[in-house]
């Protein structure tokens, strides 16, 4: 998927070559800059929807320092007409994110004085509904997972230590991962999450059950698994390797079978089900916002709209006329 539209002639001359080293040079200026605000895990796919901008504007005949508002506009068009290729279109989540990536690119460019202009500043991110999250466990399904792990070995200790972790804190995979010895403080029960989304750092209270598991995984757990490498990293494979993603839902999705839960549970899921708790048991959402790291109040406020469906089911089911 190289392009969007066929390649219509060049617009402009022929010095394709010096422009596209120039254009590379850019990009690379704008992957640096891109490591030092963004996750490790944005920065791969904010490059990738440039250079797929870069991509359609060769096939166009129009180099990047010709770029007009206008051709951003045909650019959002076609964007919004490209099919996947089983033929369905691609979500406007999708379409905004990619968008995202090239209006930020621009405005490096015009903070850099690579341009003097930012022709994507009047670009219109699609209007996205915000959904509910798909998944949220009761505090009885999330207390079943939490206890699956038994026993004293490695792997169990380990995964206890994980799950509380995740329902505590409501931390993201990500930022699970990167956790090392010197982030977790059991005694005072404070998680530092350092470069959590957006570079920021927060810290976050642990409940006595996670610190009490983080112990006893340190203690019994950790000192096995490490075995002869000098891994400062908190949760380790069972070879002593950083933990991915993947490795952590399955993590959730093991313990959750094993609890006997039948909902589609990821790491995901507690940090949607833990604000989800915290709301019912009237925390302040700003106490919830500082859990989460979220940037803005709205994306905490969705959890809100959870608190309503759940209301509304208590008056279908115990108001006089609820039916």
């Amino acid at each position: 998927m190289n392009e969007i539209t066929p390649k219509p002639p060049p617009r402009h001359g022929n010095q394709q070559g010096s422009v596209s080293a120039k254009v590379a040079r850019l990009v690379r200026l704008y992957e640096d800059d891109l490591r030092m605000r963004m996750s490790d895990r944005t920065t791969p796919d904010y490059l990738a929807h440039v250079r797929f901008l870069l991509a359609w504007l060769e096939g166009r005949g129009v180099t990047l320092a010709q770029v007009t508002t206008s051709d951003l506009l045909a650019f959002q068009s076609d964007l919004y007409a490209l099919r996947k290729p089983d033929g369905k279109p691609y979500s406007l989540g999708f379409q905004s994110v990619r968008l995202s990536a090239i209006r930020n690119f621009f405005r490096f460019l015009y903070r850099r004085g690579y341009r003097l202009d930012d022709p994507s500043a009047s670009l219109e991110l699609p209007r996205l509904d915000k959904r509910l999250p798909r998944t949220i466990l009761t505090r009885e399904e999330a207390r079943r997972i939490l206890e699956a792990p038994r026993g004293r070995t490695p792997g169990p200790l380990r995964d206890r230590a994980i799950l509380e972790t995740l329902y505590a804190t409501g931390i993201r995979a990500s930022e699970l991962a990167s956790l090392t010895l010197y982030d977790v403080d059991t005694e005072t029960r404070v998680l530092k999450v350092l470069l959590g989304k957006g570079r920021k750092d927060r810290h976050v209270p642990l409940t006595t059950t996670a610190a009490r598991a983080i112990e006893a995984y340190l203690e019994r757990g950790r000192p096995q698994l490490v075995g002869r490498h000098k891994a400062s990293l908190l949760f380790l494979q069972n070879r002593g390797g950083r933990m991915q993603r993947a490795t952590l839902n399955r993590i959730v999705r093991h313990w959750t079978a094993v609890a006997h839960v039948k909902k589609r549970v990821t790491c995901h899921t507690f940090r949607h089900s833990v604000a989800t708790h915290l709301l019912k048991g009237r925390a302040d959402i700003r106490h919830i916002q500082a859990l989460l790291g979220h940037a803005s109040l709205a994306t905490t406020e969705r959890y809100t709209r959870v608190e309503i469906s759940d209301l509304k089911e208590v008056i279908r089911r115990a108001h006089p006329r609820g039916r």
